[in-house]
């Protein structure tokens, strides 16, 4: 993922802000509603050849990638949508692949988010969408919308006309990433209108843009894309504290939390989620399936 990308990090403050009183609000209304957190945690593919040996066992063949992934995770953020919609061979493929806890969380196609919305003429193709991720059943998570880079609080009517008439039948989780969105009362503003319509916010942990990293929770939904620095230190720091985060918000009424570990080079992203895993198992006592390494990397690999 090359947004908010930097060379040298050296710099960067990695530290959470604090919490937003909204959030907080938002999860009190929701404490209790069910007795246990959900908890999904995946990468940004499954296609990935460089895991074989690794995260796949030796020898796994292109064709089983999807069913031995989600042995491994229980969630994907399928980018794929982001650039065709499958055919409903392909969705049924898919959902008949995986077990019927795993989620797909499918991203809009860029011809919505970046060219049709911006111009207000969204409606028909996410329709068509909306019906095809349909297909998906029982393994359809939340999915979200990235807005653009140049998609500003000006583009705040087209926003608001696309989820008035947005289907209340499909889980949205919306991903803002103009600089202005962060400014003054304008991510505020926004996000009443997400929380009046049940729709939740994405948090993009990531070096380059801290402005992202609102906190701003609008639902009892927490979605993370969270975007390491090929294993530095600093990833499994981060990791730490966001750990202690969730920690917090699952005492105060979080419901769902998505986890997405991104890498510069994606075959790390397994370990992220892996460790994620583990952290949150140790910390909040709980039991979530912890990924099989076939391969182990020395402590060197991690920390050098």
């Amino acid at each position: 993922m090359d947004f908010g990308k930097l060379a040298d990090i050296s710099r960067v403050d990695f530290s959470l802000p604090s919490d937003n009183p909204q959030t907080i609000r938002v999860l009190q209304t929701n404490r209790a509603i069910q007795p246990a957190p959900q908890i999904y945690v995946g990468c940004p593919v499954w296609a990935n050849k460089n895991w074989v040996g690794t995260f796949y066992p030796p020898k796994t063949k292109e064709a089983d990638f999807l069913k031995v992934y989600a042995q491994q995770f229980n969630t994907i953020e399928l980018n794929v949508t982001h650039y065709q919609i499958p055919t409903t061979n392909t969705l049924e493929k898919w959902r008949k692949t995986v077990p019927p806890e795993f989620r797909f969380c499918p991203k809009f196609p860029q011809e919505i988010s970046h060219q049709l919305l911006p111009q207000g003429k969204a409606g028909e193709l996410t329709h068509i969408f909306c019906e095809a991720i349909r297909g998906l059943g029982e393994n359809l998570g939340t999915s979200f919308l990235q807005l653009p880079p140049t998609f500003s609080p000006r583009e705040y009517a087209q926003l608001e006309s696309f989820l008035a008439s947005f289907p209340n039948d499909i889980t949205l989780a919306i991903e803002f990433r103009h600089p202005d969105w962060f400014k003054g009362d304008n991510f505020e503003n926004v996000a009443e209108l997400l929380e009046n319509q049940g729709i939740s916010t994405v948090i993009t942990d990531v070096s380059g843009r801290r402005d992202v990293l609102h906190l701003r929770l609008t639902q009892a939904v927490a979605m993370l894309r969270f975007v390491g620095n090929d294993l530095h230190p600093s990833d499994f720091a981060r990791v730490d504290t966001w750990v202690q985060r969730f920690k917090i918000w699952l005492s105060e009424g979080l419901q769902t939390i998505y986890f997405f570990a991104h890498e510069p080079n994606n075959d790390d992203a397994p370990m992220l989620a892996k460790y994620f895993l583990e952290q949150l198992n140790l910390h909040q006592n709980l039991q979530l399936k912890i990924p099989k390494s076939y391969q182990i990397p020395k402590q060197g690999d991690l920390f050098g």
